[in-house]
């Protein structure tokens, strides 16, 4: 927190402040990054959802969402909100805590799977990330079947960086991303603790027998990577592998594709710095045995959400273009990639209007959008006319 002399502005004055402030760095983070705009519109699919998650998909015409209070919700493409679904276990919802994110099985049109991860209590004020699996009711109204598959550990009080991605590849792994816990960044860079690690389980909840770290004693074998700070965006890439993004502290937030018992740096190297300026550490931005990012913002945009592009609803050209949503920017960003070689970066021009929690692409090739207000809404991403 910064400390100094209050200025004897008026409230009018400095929120005029911050707005300019605002559209600086934005500018400042597309000149950094060479990005172009480009048009699309959005139209609103729904609106009144309370801090707004996640989207997966029931079918072309039914979507579930999760709000962050601790309540998910089936939403239909008319707009309609239904009541919130029972059987949900309980949740620390504070903070950035809360019921965060939610994907659907694979085979979800047979079985009604769906897994979700949230802010689990613990004993006293401590809390962590948890990962459960549930079948959706046929009426729509209740999960049934709920069952924790995994744990972050330690649970620790805070309400910061829960990370809490989920993302499932073509040979039904699931990964979850955690955070480091804002307080605890060193354990980021330890193998006897979930803290921020990237881990890797069956749809049961097993641990695969080839994860990097099973037989290494006194680590978690369910760990696949290590180094992250607060990982809030998680897609499977056309390449098949796992791709993420996540925060930095005051610029340096980064974009990874995964590799298996790969260290990605945090805390030892970060291209951002201390709140209020100063180096994190050393202030290294390069160690050998840590990997590099494929792309970086300085300053931060503070991604959320992110998913590659399917199929030709926006083109064949934008097959495999990477859409990543921004909290401080309220917009989106597409990385145009060549392999993992970035070629360029183009800021979307689309009236969002507040900021962008999750991006996801649905069975019907759209993309849509969660933005993360009292009143967010789902939007559909469409080319501009």
């Amino acid at each position: 927190m910064k400390t100094g002399r209050r200025h004897p502005w008026v409230p009018g004055a400095r929120c005029l402040f911050a707005l300019l402030a605002l559209g600086v760095l934005a500018a400042l983070s597309a000149r950094a990054t060479g990005a172009t705009e480009n048009p699309m519109r959005v139209q609103t699919v729904a609106q009144g959802l309370e801090h707004p998650w996640a989207v997966a998909f029931i079918d072309e015409q039914r979507f579930l969402v999760t709000e962050r209070p601790g309540r998910m919700r089936v939403v239909h493409a008319d707009g309609r909100i239904e009541a919130p679904l029972k059987g949900l276990p309980r949740i620390d919802a504070a903070g950035q805590g809360g019921l965060l994110d939610l994907v659907t099985d694979p085979q979800f049109g047979r079985n009604r799977q769906l897994y979700f991860c949230y802010t689990e209590p613990g004993e006293g004020a401590s809390n962590g990330t948890a990962l459960a699996r549930a079948s959706l009711s046929a009426d729509l109204r209740s999960l049934e079947q709920v069952q924790v598959l995994f744990r972050q550990w330690p649970k620790m009080p805070g309400r910061h960086h829960f990370g809490c991605r989920i993302a499932i590849d073509g040979q039904g792994h699931l990964f979850l991303t955690l955070g480091e816990r804002f307080g605890a960044m060193a354990q980021a860079q330890q193998l006897d603790n979930h803290l921020g690690k990237i881990v890797r389980l069956g749809r049961d909840g097993s641990v695969p027998a080839d994860n990097p770290f099973v037989n290494r004693p006194g680590a978690r074998p369910e760990i696949w990577s290590l180094g992250h700070r607060n990982p809030q965006g998680a897609a499977i890439g056309s390449d098949g592998a796992l791709w993420i993004h996540e925060h930095g502290p005051q610029g340096g937030d980064e974009v990874n594709r995964i590799e298996r018992g790969r260290n990605y740096g945090w805390p030892v190297i970060t291209y951002g710095e201390q709140y209020g300026g100063g180096t994190i550490g050393q202030g290294l931005q390069r160690l050998e045995g840590m990997e590099q990012p494929l792309h970086q913002w300085t300053p931060s945009i503070a991604p959320s959400g992110m998913a590659f592009i399917r199929g030709d609803r926006y083109g064949a050209a934008s097959r495999g273009h990477l859409i990543v949503g921004s909290l401080r920017g309220n917009r989106l960003h597409r990385l145009v990639w060549e392999g993992q070689r970035l070629l360029r970066e183009e800021l979307i021009d689309a009236p969002i209007g507040q900021r962008v929690r999750d991006v996801r692409q649905g069975p019907d090739g759209w993309l849509y959008l969660l933005t993360d207000s009292a009143q967010g809404k789902l939007l559909r991403l469409l080319p501009a006319p």
